[in-house]
């Protein structure tokens, strides 16, 4: 099978590699979409910014897969051939404080903790091997392409707008209109939210977040931000912000325009920030909270509510192409001028 490693140096390089068998308590996977992260093009793609154990170990890349079972190994207890499946794409120990919370993604074993795509081969192939205790079941009435979503994207801004609370009360901020922005706005429409304004400095991807209709107001990033929104909410600001540019100008702005009471949630990875705490915080009674990625229960709580609210999460993805075009894939996504972009087989391929 074709799987695709990240040298570092903003290419893709395409191999060979035997297709493998399922160990204890492992699952083959068929991969039908794996669809890519901006984390992955900031820490992997342009260079490796790992260091050590969490660093990038020249394995198949992709943390965002989704697929079919095709094998199951000795010890699995509930995945069966055929079950349709996404991958939580941290496998940790099990066995720590953090993992037995379902937030694997903080597991603190110093070698048992594996990112799917950075120490342990991922879904940018045909297929892969996956740990039973990291799979999240597809409900038939999800596409594949809308679990790869799940997998990161998706379930990292769900716990992020869940920290915050989002209701019908609530005017929110969204900085940064790429696939994370938009899955946002998606959610934050699906909660509730009376107002949804986005804020993002590339002219491409306020014209998708426009064109897609998720926002009633969308601006270009600039230093009249602050005062537009306000203006927009009659001189009170956001009662929640979204933070998903990881631009310190952004972040800056977007706690400045939350109004008193409020909450901001920064997602965003990576850049610095600028904070004046008594005016920007204190004085206002604002709180700020950071969120990083999920848990197994709220990818589960997320795949039901999908269903329930008609959302499908593969909208959002503006290029499909086959594992031999993913040097154009993962270029286009670097460039920011696109929605999601996957790498998708068989019957996503044909979407």
């Amino acid at each position: 099978m074709l799987g695709a490693c990240l040298p570092g140096d903003s290419t893709t390089e395409l191999k060979e590699f035997n297709v493998p068998e399922p160990g204890y308590g492992e699952v083959l996977m068929r991969i039908k979409a794996s669809t890519i992260c901006g984390s992955d093009i900031r820490c992997i793609y342009h260079e490796h910014l790992g260091k050590g154990p969490e660093g990038y170990q020249g394995v198949i890349a992709g943390h965002e897969p989704c697929g079919q079972v095709i094998a199951v190994g000795p010890g699995c207890r509930s995945y069966r051939v055929g079950d349709r499946a996404i991958v939580y794409h941290i496998s940790g120990c099990g066995l720590c404080y953090d993992c037995r919370r379902g937030y694997m993604i903080s597991c603190t074993h110093p070698t048992l903790r594996r990112a799917y795509g950075w120490q342990r081969d991922g879904g940018m192939a045909g297929y892969m091997i996956a740990e039973e205790k990291d799979l999240v079941h597809l409900p038939d009435e999800l596409s594949y392409a809308d679990g790869a979503q799940v997998a990161c994207g998706f379930g990292t801004v769900y716990e992020g707008l869940e920290k915050v609370g989002i209701s019908g009360n609530d005017a929110v901020l969204i900085t940064g209109l790429g696939p994370v922005g938009l899955a946002a706005a998606s959610l934050c429409r699906k909660l509730g939210a009376n107002q949804i304004i986005g804020v993002d400095a590339l002219p491409e991807r306020n014209k998708i977040a426009e064109d897609l209709k998720l926002f009633d107001e969308v601006l270009l990033a600039g230093e009249d931000n602050e005062k537009d929104i306000r203006k927009l909410t009659n001189g009170h600001g956001v009662e929640r912000a979204v933070e998903c540019s990881a631009h310190h100008s952004a972040r800056n702005m977007a706690i400045r325009a939350t109004r008193k009471w409020g909450k901001m949630v920064m997602i965003g990875e990576g850049g610095p920030m600028q904070l004046n705490p008594s005016p920007d915080m204190i004085h206002d009674q604002k709180t700020l909270y950071g969120s990083w990625v999920t848990s197994t229960w709220r990818m589960m709580e997320l795949v039901e509510r999908l269903v329930r609210w008609n959302l499908h999460p593969a909208d959002l993805i503006t290029h499909r192409f086959e594992i031999d075009q993913v040097d154009e894939a993962y270029s286009l996504m670097a460039s920011g001028k696109c929605g999601k972009v996957a790498v998708c087989f068989d019957e996503e391929l044909k979407l």
